[in-house]
């Protein structure tokens, strides 16, 4: 290293960053972690809305909004991990779709009490987030490939745990944390996500292991020569993706009180672009928390509002095409100024 002074230097500043999470920490602007501009656009969205619909605006669209929301919200997290370290998980939808399957089938196939068949299907999701994990850093596949490979490994899995039928009927108590709304607003899953939003923030703003993953999605090698535990982080980040595609599983089995092969099929492509609407760096190192929740409701707007002004879901897609085209133009443009 001795020969190599400046990356000695990238080396002590990467180790510096990661010693010093709170930097910064006082301003609202800094709290966004640069999204303020998705979050203007997220405003600008309401407002265009509100003026072509009037029951945009309404307190009831605005829960329905947020409880659609909040699958894809769980998933984004992971995806926001991911994507901070340079790395993407093609597979997330399809881990969900396994996860959900699980749920469904180990209490009515072989009698396994409920409680203990949901631990089991998060646990199912965390099994294929390791074997993400450990195909990219030890098998050193590509983390395209590595995920595009489990993405179809646990979509026919899905699909061979009931011949691809669906499952119906949960429990009373499972399906009122998505129906039950507490003060009138607030159901279990809605909650759910913002704690797990919340401890997500607080983790990558203000833990130095946190920190540590922007060191990653920087530079690898500059990160390794400071003293971060590049492949355990690396791994311990696809581990996560793939327990919250198991927990965004849950959310939705009790929001639609049954599982269906066919579930979370092109979650991936969405939790990718509402990490990319939110300001994230397809090349790693850029990324927060906050902007990712705001790219998550950009969608979840998108989608209301378009159905509410009677826009076919063909063209919505095209919409949410050209928007992830449009934000990650602007990372590339940002990049290279």
């Amino acid at each position: 290293m001795s020969g190599h002074p400046s990356t000695a230097r990238d080396a002590a500043a990467v180790a510096t960053v990661a010693a010093q999470p709170g930097s910064g920490r006082r301003s609202f602007l800094s709290m966004l972690g640069g999204a303020q501009g998705p979050l203007i656009g997220l405003v600008l969205l309401c407002i265009g809305f509100s003026l072509s619909t009037h029951v945009f605006l309404t307190l009831r669209n605005a829960l329905n909004v947020i409880d659609q929301s909040t699958t894809l919200g769980i998933l984004a997290l992971g995806m926001t991990g991911v994507i901070i370290i340079g790395g993407i998980d093609l597979s997330v939808g399809s881990i969900l779709a396994l996860s959900i399957m699980v749920l469904g089938w180990l209490p009515q196939d072989y009698g396994v009490p409920f409680p203990l068949a949901l631990l089991i299907a998060i646990a199912v999701g965390g099994v294929c987030g390791l074997v993400n994990g450990l195909l990219v850093t030890r098998a050193r596949l590509p983390a395209f490939i590595a995920t595009l490979t489990m993405m179809s490994v646990a979509r026919g899995a899905a699909n061979i745990t009931t011949d691809g039928q669906q499952v119906v009927g949960y429990p009373d108590w499972f399906t009122s944390l998505a129906t039950e709304r507490y003060l009138g607003v607030l159901s279990a899953t809605v909650a759910l996500f913002a704690i797990l939003a919340f401890s997500a923030w607080i983790f990558l703003r203000f833990r130095a292991t946190g920190r540590a993953l922007y060191a990653i999605g920087g530079s690898a090698e500059v990160a390794r020569l400071a003293g971060v535990k590049v492949r355990k982080l690396t791994v311990s980040v696809y581990v996560v993706s793939g327990l919250l595609a198991g927990i965004a599983a849950a959310v939705m089995a009790s929001r639609l009180d049954s599982s269906q092969p066919s579930a979370g099929l092109g979650y991936e492509l969405d939790a990718i672009a509402a990490v990319v609407i939110g300001g994230a760096s397809l090349s790693g190192g850029i990324g927060s928390v906050v902007g990712t929740v705001i790219g998550v409701f950009i969608i979840g707007v998108l989608h209301n509002g378009l159905n509410l002004v009677g826009i076919s879901p063909f063209y919505q897609q095209i919409v949410i095409g050209l928007v992830i085209a449009a934000a990650v133009t602007a990372d590339t443009l940002r990049r290279r100024s």
